[in-house]
């Protein structure tokens, strides 16, 4: 059911209470709808870093969950769609969190599939590889924005700890438009956002003492980037471990290619829930 005819039932109402079994506007029915694309994307990135994949099933894969991620957003009703007026509406019903977390979860994953375009468009460009680059860089935007919107809104600040790893991902795509985006104001962007991004990090880092780890994966990003910058977006199994074990520190960037131990999707995935 809704989450609001949730909150509102009492203790003396029955089990014949009438229940609408639409589930469209449900914040958490949403999430399990978005899970289950998480798990194809996790599955297809492992099966692609470890070369089970040809470059046409990789491109297919792509689409596919592109498209998947698309028709999700595109009927979700118009009350809970990202805007503010519907921030407002959902935390003053008690409920702000539950719908920042639900968007941080969809752009999450958006900038999970189609993070391997970052490395691609770098080195050449061809439009279907800046179009995928691009979308991977609107999702991290959209991320860090309704999360610094959702410290401005009350009843709306997320502090999970899994916040902390959406974030350290979301700010290497800053670290990559800082790299080499061409106009001087996506720089100037991508700076602003790094440092609006180190303070979330730290402000939850006195929560959540096992950030460290996040921290010190930024860090170990940064550092490869420092050392590599054409390589460091490379979607391989360092980088596939990058993004999705996120209660595990990196290796450095010299042991990068020599990292060719075997591995499997139960180690590394991950659901929404664990957000709450």
């Amino acid at each position: 059911m809704e989450e609001l005819a949730f909150l509102r039932m009492t203790r003396d109402q029955k089990f014949d209470v009438d229940i609408n079994p639409e589930t469209a506007s449900s914040l958490l029915a949403q999430m399990v709808r978005l899970n289950r694309i998480l798990q194809q994307i996790n599955d297809f990135n492992v099966k692609a870093a470890n070369s089970e994949l040809d470059n046409a099933t990789i491109m297919q894969n792509i689409e596919n969950l592109s498209n998947q991620l698309d028709a999700w957003l595109e009927v979700l009703p118009t009350r809970i769609r990202d805007t503010r007026t519907n921030m407002v509406n959902f935390a003053s019903q008690g409920l702000g969190r539950l719908f920042v977390t639900l968007y941080l979860g969809y752009y999450h994953y958006g900038q999970m599939l189609f993070y391997r375009f970052l490395h691609e468009d770098s080195h050449t460009f061809i439009p279907c590889t800046r179009y995928y680059a691009n979308k991977c860089k609107q999702h991290a935007e959209k991320l860090c924005e309704i999360l610094y919107a959702s410290d401005e809104v009350p009843g709306c600040d997320v502090r999970y700890n899994m916040v902390g790893h959406v974030v350290v991902i979301a700010s290497t795509v800053q670290i990559h438009s800082l790299l080499f985006a061409v106009e001087d104001a996506n720089v100037a962007l991508a700076r602003t956002r790094l440092e609006k991004n180190f303070c979330i990090l730290t402000r939850l880092r006195r929560l959540w003492p096992t950030l460290d780890i996040c921290m010190d994966r930024l860090k170990a990003f940064h550092e490869a980037c420092r050392s590599s910058a054409d390589t460091s977006f490379c979607m391989d199994r360092w980088m596939v471990r990058f993004l999705v074990e996120f209660a595990n520190p990196v290796s450095d960037q010299a042991s990068r290619v020599s990292d060719d131990s075997s591995w499997t999707l139960g180690n590394i995935g991950i659901t929404w829930g664990e957000m709450g």
